[in-house]
């Protein structure tokens, strides 16, 4: 019986896997919408019924782990180089020139494929199931986000067709498609909630989400353009691997072309730009590559681009409007950017009221003057810009801007960043930078407090309970008033004061952390907390004294002696202190001295005794590492209650696995 359901089970994952890709990829699909949840239902009671015989590559399996507490970060391999851009048809010929030249004579063609605005991302596959998915990042180093992507149903959790590689590393980008995208903010905007800009910037906000629930309904697709390792590599082409790849149910671009002459892709140019606007994503040019593989190994590359890869980038569409005004926008850090408001504009096809200048610089350069004619244009085809300013139908008398000598929303004093060219605002209790800050201070790898999310923490310093951070631990004298909140009640306030109180006890370098001293990330306030151990040590430090601190820069150091010199910032951290805050941190323990020394730790599940942070931070302190995915590096899996597939993923390669109770036995010893 438990065989005939076993088969029942993977005949079900085979079928729903052909109708994801028919659906998803293809755009094709088999079977109504009914006929496909009866399917996915009968699949999710049996999985339910006989847990055991869950796997992590199944198709109910997309979404159901807990939020994560970070991202880690992952090494490239192959490091994922970025693509020499040109303008100019003539620099198209002399990049053909180099390739002939560099091929000593030898025949070639280029595959030639739209530019996708997206989100670049590497896919590993080992043994045809899907391990890992990370960005580009630097290029050399990206961020885990596979739990992410598995949500996203266009990427197969398990290859399709037949012989797939044993190793298969697939990139491409990942897109958020026009028409998607404007129902999705058409849906915000009817709720009441804020919009988002653009497809590209939504995508990488979407896919920095730390609760993989929070992706899988906003419709993201990906669309594969390259490879890094694949073992064995059997294809000879490139266009050869590509339908190999769309063979084992990788979504490959449908607008790919095989070109035997650079003037043949020159000509097809205007065409290729007037069809961009039919295409379901964003674009913003060509890739050209050449075509056999063994011909790019002979090409090679420099240190930053492929030598048998160029992109043509289209010319920005631009328009001319007036300048009506110029009002000033204040970042969570205190950045003050110059924003046109301008007559409405057709551009792209959106209507564009605003653009950014940038900086004052940027306003000096252009000698741009309220009631100019000026021109706009959508920089990378997202942010609207202003480039430059028609002179000649300037009016007489047109003054120059001139820069704010105070924070335009609290009147504070501005500073100019030494050495560059961004005003900020340095107070912290500026309300335009409040709630953000709140939020950030209050956050998981920060503070941690329970119940102190986005939509409390800005009812709160609307109705003027919160002006700092300091007066969270205070918020217990004003409980009666919290519970007659719109949407509070007992519990819910109760909750809230308990995780208050229980943030009180976090180290200095989450302290640190949330503070939002510029330029003092995690990584950083670990290092000062770990140095200086105390607050008052850090109060006293000087730029000199911080700087010997291995990893702190002048920058750096400059930066904290400005946030501790400023009446504001010196207030704010005597009134935490005042509450009872945690202003201290011991030494760690020396790795070698520890049970975890060396060793690369995953923490999956709920723990009762302490959050996922908190047992990573444990793992750091005893000298391990720990990461966010499993694989055959792994050294050890510590699991808590609905712990998901990282733990059948670390049974399947024989990776050591431990409860919370056997974990906290090591630790102690």
């Amino acid at each position: 019986m438990a065989g005939t359901i076993a088969q029942r089970i993977e005949k079900l994952r085979e079928e729903i896997r052909r109708h994801d890709h028919a659906y998803y990829v293809l755009g094709k699909p088999i079977i109504t919408d009914r006929q496909y949840d009866k399917l996915f239902d009968e699949l999710k009671k049996l999985e339910k019924e006989n847990h055991s015989l869950i796997v992590p590559d199944s198709p109910t399996q997309r979404v159901g782990e807990a939020p994560i507490e970070g991202f880690e970060h992952v090494t490239h391999a192959v490091p994922m180089l970025s693509v020499d851009n040109t303008y100019d048809e003539q620099q198209l010929r002399e990049f053909d020139e180099r390739v002939a030249k560099g091929l000593g004579g030898e025949s070639y063609t280029y595959v030639v494929d739209p530019k996708i605005d997206g989100v670049a991302v590497s896919l590993l596959y080992e043994d045809g199931l899907l391990t890992l998915a990370a960005t580009r990042g630097d290029g050399t180093t990206g961020d885990d986000i596979t739990h992410n992507v598995r949500t996203i149903r266009s990427v197969p959790l398990k290859l399709l067709g037949r012989n797939p590689p044993g190793l298969l590393e697939v990139r491409g980008e990942i897109v958020w498609e026009v028409e998607d995208f404007r129902k999705f903010n058409a849906e915000r905007q009817a709720a009441g909630e804020p919009t988002f800009a653009n497809p590209r910037n939504a995508t990488s906000g979407t896919l920095k989400q730390l609760d993989p629930r929070n992706v899988a309904g906003r419709g993201l697709t990906f669309v594969s353009h390259g490879f890094g390792r694949v073992e064995p590599l059997t294809a000879m082409a490139d266009e050869e691997l590509f339908k190999q790849l769309k063979h084992w149910g990788i979504p490959v671009s449908p607008y790919r072309a095989v070109v035997d002459s650079i003037e043949k892709i020159i000509r097809k140019l205007p065409e290729w730009d007037r069809r961009r606007s039919e295409l379901p994503y964003e674009t913003d040019g060509l890739v050209i590559k050449v075509n056999t593989l063994d011909q790019r190994d002979a090409l090679g590359a420099t240190s930053r681009y492929p030598r048998w890869c160029i992109a043509y980038k289209f010319a920005a569409e631009q328009a001319e409007s007036v300048l009506l005004s110029v009002d000033y926008q204040v970042g969570k850090l205190g950045t003050i950017t110059p924003r046109a408001v301008m007559e409405p504009v057709q551009l792209s096809g959106t209507t564009v009221r605003h653009a950014t200048l940038h900086n004052f610089d940027q306003v000096d350069r252009l000698d741009v003057r309220v009631g100019d004619s000026v021109i706009v244009e959508k920089a990378g085809e997202i942010i609207p810009q202003v480039v430059s300013v028609v002179k000649d139908k300037r009016s007489k008398g047109a003054r120059p801007l001139k820069r704010p000598t105070k924070c335009p929303v609290c009147s504070s004093v501005v500073e100019q960043d030494e050495g560059g060219v961004y005003l900020r605002c340095i107070n912290p209790t500026c309300p335009a930078q409040l709630k953000e800050r709140l939020i950030h201070f209050a956050g998981r790898n920060q503070m941690d407090i329970e119940g102190a999310g986005q939509v409390l923490i800005e009812t709160l310093v609307d109705q003027g309970f919160i002006r700092d951070y300091a007066d969270l631990y205070h918020l217990h004298n004003r409980r009666s008033e919290l519970v007659a909140l719109e949407r509070m009640g007992e519990k819910s306030v109760d909750n809230l004061l308990a995780g208050i109180e229980e943030s009180k006890s976090r180290p200095l370098s989450r302290v640190l952390a949330a503070l939002n001293i510029r330029h003092v990330g995690g990584s950083t306030a670990e290092l000062l907390a770990e140095h200086l151990e105390s607050m008052d040590n850090l109060e006293n430090a000087g730029a000199e004294e911080l700087t010997e601190v291995e990893g702190i820069g002048p920058e750096v150091a400059g930066s904290i002696v400005r946030f501790f010199n400023s009446k504001e910032g010196a207030k704010v951290v005597q009134r935490l202190k005042a509450a009872g805050m945690t202003m201290t941190q011991p030494k760690r323990r020396r790795a070698a001295d520890t049970p975890l020394a060396g060793k690369t730790v995953v923490v999956t599940g709920t723990l009762d005794s302490m959050s996922r942070k908190e047992a990573q931070d444990l793992i750091k302190q005893l000298g391990g590492k720990a990461a966010g995915s499993v694989s055959s590096k792994t050294d050890l899996v510590v699991y808590g209650e609905s712990p998901g597939s990282k733990l059948t993923r670390a049974r399947e390669l024989g990776v050591k696995t431990i409860d919370e109770a056997g974990f906290r036995k090591m630790i102690e010893r």
